[in-house]
């Protein structure tokens, strides 16, 4: 597995695609976002400003998108074969599949790390040093069910469907899960309808280190419901595969 691993880390690293889109997109619409409000407050936000609420959104943002691509490209290495081939090899099936998630934790980790540092030199955000790794490794952590996710687009979905399967996520999840949009403009009726999105409570890891409040610990177990749940649904596929063949 570490040289499988190894090897497919490499890979991804090398392309444009993991620059442009984990972290140029991310940090630029952060940014672009930031010109919008101007150093305005967050409505009831006892003096949280939009870029510091932004920046939280936006490190999930990139986690989410990075980890979720990387792992769905799953499908891709099956339409061409190459999942067959791997059985071939002493490499078992949960071993590939472990990898796959491996990698896109580790694809999902710039970014955030990319914003925050965008927030902090040129939207001059100060937070605690518990507050920056929360926006950092807590979002990067609690990234895990969005790289399941993509790995059960990828075993689900047909590749020639996949990248609109992917793109209806991205501004599904983005928009309505608070992303893309901050959510306290949202009337409460919606607010509640998207509190069922794993984006929005992605986005709430990072918004705890602002509000200082209990809202973390009921985004993590609300991530960890979703990543029981899309588990499930992968070992389902490993499980018909393996009695297929």
């Amino acid at each position: 597995m570490t040289g499988y691993l190894s090897i497919e880390i490499k890979r991804m690293l090398r392309g444009p695609r993991f620059i442009i889109f984990a972290i140029v997109l991310p940090v630029g619409l952060y940014l672009m976002e930031c010109m919008l409000y101007k150093g305005k407050e967050i409505p009831n936000g006892h003096g949280i400003t939009y870029s510091a609420w932004l920046m939280c959104s936006l490190a999930a943002y990139s986690a989410f998108t990075s980890s979720m691509h990387t792992s769905a490209r799953v499908s891709h290495e099956r339409a061409i074969g190459w999942h067959r081939q791997l059985r071939l090899t002493p490499l078992l099936p949960r071993t590939y599949l472990l990898s796959k998630i491996a990698v896109s934790m580790i694809v999902a980790l710039p970014g955030p790390v990319f914003v925050a540092l965008a927030g902090a030199t040129l939207q001059d955000v100060h937070l605690s040093f518990a507050g920056w790794l929360q926006i950092t490794l807590g979002i990067w952590i609690a990234a895990l069910p969005c790289a399941v996710l993509g790995l059960v687009i990828g075993l689900y979905v047909a590749v020639e469907h996949q990248q609109m399967y992917l793109q209806g996520l991205v501004l599904l999840f983005g928009f309505l899960g608070g992303l893309l949009l901050p959510t306290t403009g949202f009337p409460g009726w919606l607010t509640a309808i998207v509190k069922a999105l794993p984006s929005y409570w992605l986005a709430d890891v990072g918004h705890g280190a602002l509000l200082h409040g209990t809202r973390t610990l009921v985004a993590a177990v609300v991530l960890a419901g979703w990543t029981v749940v899309l588990s499930g649904a992968v070992i389902l596929n490993t499980r018909r595969e393996a009695a297929r063949a």
